[in-house]
């Protein structure tokens, strides 16, 4: 499956929303292998905790599996979509498992490890995080001051360097998102 359709259904100044219809099982994205990793700037921990986000793990994460790991069957196809639809490069998949009471403040990203992978700029690196399950109750995203809630299967969300966004869940179902950064 090479041939993914897509449209833009919300647009803003640095972000935009848009759909896939949804070509993939929960099997295929529940049962990869994730991990807990910290994230990966400390400045804005610091900054977390000062303001009262005091996570008994410090990790301020939920569970990953990245291009390190086995990844779904189709990932090569979300890749295709991705490069083709927004032009972009050295594009790397990251599938995202948050549980219960996982809250990832407002934080802006970095790409460090990408950038330092493919020598790029910040400005030119791009996201798109796709939304794997219908939303539910205490799954809650926001992408430069707008919250997003109530998403369907196959709802994305793209964003330029380094727009401001959070993630958090305070429901008792896990939040499976798939994040596909590339650069121009």
């Amino acid at each position: 499956m090479t041939d993914i359709k897509s449209s833009i259904t919300e647009t803003h100044e640095r972000w935009h929303k848009g759909h896939i219809k949804p070509f993939w099982s929960k099997q295929s994205f529940s049962q990869l292998e994730y991990t807990h990793e910290s994230f990966n700037n400390p400045l804005d921990v610091q900054k977390w905790k000062r303001q009262g986000y005091v996570h008994p793990t410090s990790h301020y994460t939920g569970f990953l599996c990245d291009m390190r790991k086995k990844q779904p069957a189709w990932n090569t196809s979300i890749i295709k979509w991705f490069e083709d639809t927004y032009d972009v490069k050295d594009v790397g998949t990251s599938y995202y498992r948050m549980g219960t009471g996982v809250i990832l403040p407002i934080h802006k990203d970095t790409y460090k490890k990408y950038r330092e992978l493919f020598n790029v700029r910040l400005m030119d690196c791009v996201r798109v995080v796709v939304f794997l399950e219908d939303w539910r109750s205490g799954h809650i995203s926001e992408v430069d001051g707008v919250p997003i809630t109530d998403w369907r299967a196959g709802d994305y969300i793209f964003w330029e360097s380094d727009t401001p966004h959070l993630a958090a869940n305070i429901g008792t179902d896990k939040r499976y998102t798939l994040q596909l950064t590339g650069h121009k």
